[in-house]
């Protein structure tokens, strides 16, 4: 911390836990909305090639609804004050 300080870097603690920070939990949120959600797979092995498509088309099908959901850009807060109630 005192090296950041020292280099003028301003760190943000994040929760243990945050799977909305986590591109990876994100893009398992809409590979299992487009998939699994309201559909039913009678073969395990449709079930896969289902989850296999839908990977296979982000840069092509879902590249568009990707790129908003997968970005790096987060939005922040500074100075908050909590108020007791």
């Amino acid at each position: 911390m005192e090296k950041a300080a020292e280099l003028g870097i301003e760190l943000l603690f994040l929760p243990p836990y945050s799977p909305n920070l986590n591109l990876i939990e994100r893009l398992w949120k809409f590979v299992k909305k487009e998939v699994l959600y309201s559909k039913y797979y009678d073969k395990f092995e449709n079930f896969k090639e289902a989850i296999t498509n839908c990977l296979e088309q982000t840069e092509t099908k879902h590249k568009k609804a990707l790129d908003s959901l997968l970005t790096l850009k987060f939005q922040t807060f500074s100075e908050t004050k909590l108020v007791a109630l």
